[in-house]
């Protein structure tokens, strides 16, 4: 089930030079025309697995895995509320590169710092004292009563105990870092369980059918108005 040949079709007057007269119309998909997941079936956590997509993993090669037929690409689309697969699918490691090449200029611009965010900081109980991952200045400074018992790259343990001390829980994010958590974060999707599947391409069909409109001519079939007659 290709997701073109469920596009309903739209009669509008042709635009080829030699078309002259009024009646002269064509065929052609409404591409336009899409559908969404009721917010029922959205919002239902048993309809859906969590899934990790691998590097260089298509969306045609994961619905043939998932549902037996690569075709059905579109439905892993559509469950992820994906319109643009070029800047919403995750990027091959090798790709992922080559746009940073092409976005940086350099590779030495590429490893260049693209912002500065906190540390995490948690106290002896294991409270966060201060979340991770907040934009801040380089110089941004965290005062707290207490001292230091640990510390690394991504955590900082505090004991608030004794006297006043300022820190600065700050680490540099490079471009590359950047960019491969943008791209790591698009892995993360969910898919429709297969057996759900049935009646989710039921309820697409019916989605994709015409209702009645002063435009309507049949179920999979409605007109255009004509520029050459109404002026638009």
């Amino acid at each position: 089930m290709a997701y073109f040949e469920e596009l309903p079709n739209i009669s509008q007057p042709s635009l080829l030079p030699r078309s002259n007269r009024v009646e002269d119309r064509v065929i052609v998909k409404n591409i336009f025309k899409r559908s969404k997941l009721r917010t029922d079936v959205d919002q239902a956590i048993t309809a859906f697995n969590y899934y990790y997509v691998e590097d260089n993993q298509r969306p045609d090669v994961l619905a043939q895995e998932l549902y037996g037929d690569s075709e059905l690409d579109w439905v892993i689309l559509t469950t992820n509320n994906i319109t643009n697969v070029r800047d919403q699918w995750p990027l091959s490691h090798n790709d992922l590169y080559a746009y940073m090449l092409e976005k940086y200029g350099s590779e030495s611009n590429i490893l260049g710092i693209h912002h500065s965010e906190t540390v995490k900081i948690v106290d002896e109980y294991n409270r966060e004292i201060l979340k991770g991952g907040l934009e801040v200045d380089v110089n941004f400074a965290f005062t707290f009563t207490g001292s230091v018992t640990s510390s690394t790259a991504n955590l900082i343990r505090v004991q608030l105990t004794g006297n006043s001390n300022t820190i600065n829980p700050v680490r540099s994010i490079t471009n590359y870092s950047y960019e491969n958590r943008l791209n790591e974060e698009k892995r993360k999707i969910r898919v429709l369980k297969p057996q759900f599947l049935g009646a989710f391409l039921t309820e697409h069909k019916q989605i994709m059918k015409y209702k009645q409109s002063s435009n309507y001519i049949s179920k999979t079939l409605k007109g255009t108005d004509n520029p050459r007659v109404s002026g638009v």
